[in-house]
């Protein structure tokens, strides 16, 4: 059961319509790219938008947003009597610990994890036996007493829980959170270590509402319809400093609201008593308290400067607060509110480019090319996995139809996948292998010899390119993403006829 929120007009809760319009405009200059907003305010919706082909009900990449689900979870097993803020980590999983602890490790609590005080000054790779590597990384700092960003210590969190309950972090939530909060499980989707933890640092998929959702219970003390989820001592420690984050400066110095603390996987902002949920690339779900708001964007705020782009979106975000009147009572404005929402209910991002034919279509099509040297596969990379051998093609042919492209390939096994793309200015969905397979599809002729297929996963922040060069017999195929991750590295492969 869900209850759905009331919806209302900006100006009924004090804030002008215009104002929003302002946020829209400077989130829509280019230097982003917004995919969804909602505001709450006195537990009003009272605006909500999503720019196409993003929806209201397709899941989003979270990245480390996914840290405030996981020690959700940790905080209802505190409530629970599973786990206890002052457990050792080396009691939760001795099996895993080193035969002679270090004093340091000995000291390393739920808590500690819970707000990047691990001591640790690097993090494991993922590996069947991460819990284990992880207890063998030395605690060079006594616990608490260091900041360090460590997002295997997040995912940590989630084995704790399955070593505890027996269950994943979708599973323990579902009863427990998601039915009672209003967030559907069906849809929520979430990458996994080599030994099957939700990846608890960074892997889950979900609406903006869901982190709207998510972030409500926070500012509701823990309590949802009259029934206390989290305990309001869990909820005062997790939205409050815990450890300060100033070294995060020597990191990631252009974000300037990653110094000013942490809680429980909750970041503090830099207006006073503000926190929020973060994830990269403007992953945001911000609370603050004093007005009882709440602001959930999701987007692409990419860029190879690391924290500039997410930077600028929080204080964007802050120019838009700092400009809202305090207490105010405002009359309602329909011609203003209306315009509001009939914006908002039309956003969009820019349709892909068009290119005239080339002249090579005719030569090309139902030409069949050979794997010689690299890769070629269509799916989502997610910078974490190695490609699976079965997705490479071991060959493959394309055709041309009106206003369209077609990618024919064929996999180790014999089977065969078609990916039919838009040339029109249009996108054509596609379902690819994968965790988050909606793709969609659109392509254009860069010059005579160079064709660019660009697939948009819808499910994720970002896009990925595959520019094909034709010579002669063969084909030079470099593919690339604009995830921040990716930093702009190309991957090439070479087909020939």
């Amino acid at each position: 059961m869900r209850t759905e929120f009331e919806r209302s007009t900006p100006e009924s809760v004090g804030i002008p319509s215009g104002s929003i319009e302002w946020l829209l405009d400077r989130l829509e200059e280019g230097w982003t790219e917004p995919h969804g907003l909602m505001i709450m305010k006195q537990d009003k919706v009272i605006a909500e938008g999503w720019w196409a082909p993003y929806a209201p009900g397709i899941v989003h990449g979270l990245q480390s947003h996914t840290k405030t689900y996981a020690a959700t979870a940790v905080g209802i097993a505190v409530r629970e009597g599973l786990l206890s803020l002052d457990e050792r980590i080396i009691d939760i999983f001795p099996e895993e610990a080193p035969e002679e602890p270090s004093e340091n490790l000995r000291q390393l609590k739920v808590r500690h994890v819970l707000s990047m005080g691990c001591g640790m000054d690097e993090m494991p790779k993922d590996s069947v036996h991460w819990v284990r590597d992880f207890l063998h990384i030395p605690v060079n700092h006594t616990p608490g007493t260091a900041f360090m960003y460590n997002s295997m210590g997040s995912t940590l969190l989630c084995s704790m829980i399955r070593k505890k309950t027996g269950l994943g972090l979708i599973d323990y939530l579902t009863p427990r959170l998601f039915d009672k909060i209003g967030i559907d499980p069906s849809h929520l989707k979430c990458m996994k270590m080599a030994d099957g933890i939700e990846m608890g640092g960074g892997g889950l998929f979900a609406t903006t509402e869901d982190n709207l959702r998510l972030m409500k219970l926070y500012l509701d003390g823990g309590c949802a319809d009259g029934e206390q989820i989290l305990s309001e001592e869990y909820v005062q420690l997790a939205t409050t400093l815990q450890n300060e984050s100033y070294t995060e400066r020597a990191v990631n110095p252009p974000a300037e609201d990653n110094f000013v603390g942490y809680g429980y996987q909750i970041w503090m902002c830099r207006r006073p008593g503000v926190y929020r949920a973060d994830g990269a690339m403007g992953q945001f779900t911000i609370v603050f308290p004093k007005e009882k708001m709440i602001l959930a964007i999701t987007e692409n705020a990419s860029g190879s400067t690391g924290g500039v782009i997410p930077q600028k979106v929080l204080d964007t975000i802050w120019a838009w607060y700092d400009s809202l009147p305090e207490n105010a009572v405002l009359p309602e404005d329909p011609a203003a509110s209306g315009h509001l929402k009939n914006r908002m209910e039309r956003l969009a991002l820019p349709r892909p480019v068009t290119s005239r034919p080339s002249a090579l279509q005719q030569e090309l099509c139902g030409r069949e090319f050979n794997r010689k040297e690299g890769s070629f596969f269509l799916k989502y990379e997610n910078f974490f996995e190695a490609p699976n051998p079965d997705d490479v093609f071991t060959s493959f042919s394309i055709s041309f139809e009106q206003d369209s492209l077609i990618i024919s390939g064929t996999s180790p096994d014999g089977k065969r996948y078609d990916l039919k793309t838009a040339m029109d200015g249009s996108r054509k969905e596609n379902l690819v292998p994968g965790l988050v397979g909606r793709a969609l599809a659109s392509a254009c002729w860069l010059s005579d010899n160079l064709l660019r297929l660009t697939l948009r996963m819808v499910e994720t922040c970002n896009e990925q390119y595959y520019d094909f060069t034709f010579t002669e017999d063969q084909v030079l195929i470099e593919s690339y993403s604009n995830h921040t991750l990716s930093q702009g590295q190309k991957k090439r492969a070479l087909y020939a006829c």
